[in-house]
């Protein structure tokens, strides 16, 4: 197994270890991107819990609120 302190082993482990499959580079463009996330975050939540609330907050239902101390 190959050393990461030695001085006589400097520049060496790297070779010594496995080679990584590259990853390809392309990425989704923003529109892509944001689609999915909104599908995952709201759409997909609004079919999973029909009835109770799924995704973004409702303006009329109760949040729960934390007590000031006095």
């Amino acid at each position: 197994m190959p050393t990461h302190g030695a001085l006589s082993k400097a520049g060496k482990v790297r070779s010594l270890s496995d080679p990584k499959k590259d990853r390809s580079k392309l990425r989704p463009n923003p529109r892509v991107k944001n689609r999915r996330k909104y599908n995952n975050r709201v759409i997909l939540e609004r079919n999973a819990h029909r009835g109770t609330q799924g995704g973004q907050y409702r303006p009329g239902q109760r949040r729960y609120r934390r007590r000031r101390r006095r």
